[in-house]
């Protein structure tokens, strides 16, 4: 009989909660007579994780490369369901209320994300970092580069078809990994929802994995280096705009302001802004033919149609006449 849905959770060290996760999953597969199984990505625990696991009626693969992505990878690929389910196995999430989730996937959807924020946080659930700077703030970015309507990038509860991860082409093996899933599924165009989750306060007596600072700088950088345009395009047109304003003024002849005197020196200044302008749109290009190439941005017909255009032999006439 073929697997409905499999239900991933990434552990670490996580012998507190594990088996109430488990439990949660299973009650869920069995009361709603979905054809499934649950799947631990264990990443080297060391405090018998794998053997809960396995009493509990879970499936466990040994994830061999270190880090949060990299786990859930390598359970995903493990998995044999048309849809999956990834969350934490830190009793943060409610595995047996996954119905929405199911209900969207089997709609066609290719991803559905969970909001904490419309479903609700409870107390001592998010650190208030989390809640009130990193989260809103990451997300509005996210939504802003890649014009996404998500309004939670980083919910750990999310489903997806394992048809539509295999498209996404994911490459990041820490944290960011929640990053790229959206972007990704974002430029390639895919029908993507959200429904209302609740976080619950996790339920083990250790710290969590999550570094605050050094988490929420990988995810930054992550939006940055897929958004070439925002990091390096925008601001050199910018740059080059003002400079070539400024300059064209100054060469003109002093631009008087009140008692100051804008002369050659500012020149040399606008002149300078022109030029890291125009350093920082190559950048952008780049950028982009590195993140292409390499299967991190999907390709678009204008990439295609530029360097039809763009040749060596035009590059090189042009680079002479301006020489």
């Amino acid at each position: 009989m073929k697997i409905e849905l499999s239900i991933v959770m990434p552990c670490l060290n996580e012998a507190e909660t594990l088996a109430t996760c488990i439990q949660k999953a299973n009650e869920f597969l069995a009361n709603q007579s979905i054809h499934g199984e649950v799947i631990i990505s264990d990443n080297g625990s060391t405090d018998g994780s794998q053997d809960i696991a396995k009493k509990h009626g879970a499936i466990v693969v040994n994830a061999l490369h270190k880090g949060y992505g990299s786990a859930l990878k390598e359970g995903i690929q493990a998995a044999r369901g048309v849809y999956i389910i990834m969350g934490d196995a830190d009793d943060s999430y409610d595995f047996s209320n996954l119905t929405p989730y199911v209900n969207e996937l089997r709609k066609g959807n290719d991803l559905v994300m969970g909001n904490r924020f419309k479903g609700g946080i409870k107390k001592r659930a998010m650190p208030f970092l989390h809640k009130y700077l990193g989260n809103p703030v990451l997300s509005f970015i996210g939504r802003l580069f890649f014009k996404s309507k998500i309004g939670d990038f980083h919910c750990g509860l999310r489903g997806f078809s394992k048809n539509a991860f295999q498209r996404m082409e994911l490459q990041t093996a820490g944290m960011e990994f929640a990053s790229e899933m959206i972007v990704k599924a974002s430029l390639k165009g895919m029908k993507i929802v959200e429904v209302s989750t609740i976080l619950h306060p996790d339920g083990r007596t250790r710290p969590p994995h999550l570094n605050t600072w050094q988490d929420g700088w990988r995810h930054l950088r992550f939006l940055l280096l897929y958004s070439p345009s925002w990091l390096f395009m925008i601001p050199g047109i910018l740059f080059m705009t003002v400079g070539f304003i400024l300059s064209t003024i100054l060469v003109i002849g002093p631009l008087h302001l009140g008692k100051i005197t804008l002369g050659v020196h500012t020149l040399l200044y606008s002149s300078a802004t022109f030029l890291v302008g125009f350093q920082l749109v190559l950048f952008y290009g780049l950028t982009k033919i590195y993140t292409v190439e390499n299967n991190l941005l999907p390709k678009s017909k204008k990439y295609d149609q530029l360097f039809r255009l763009l040749t060596l032999e035009k590059g090189l006439m042009l680079a002479l006449r301006l020489l």
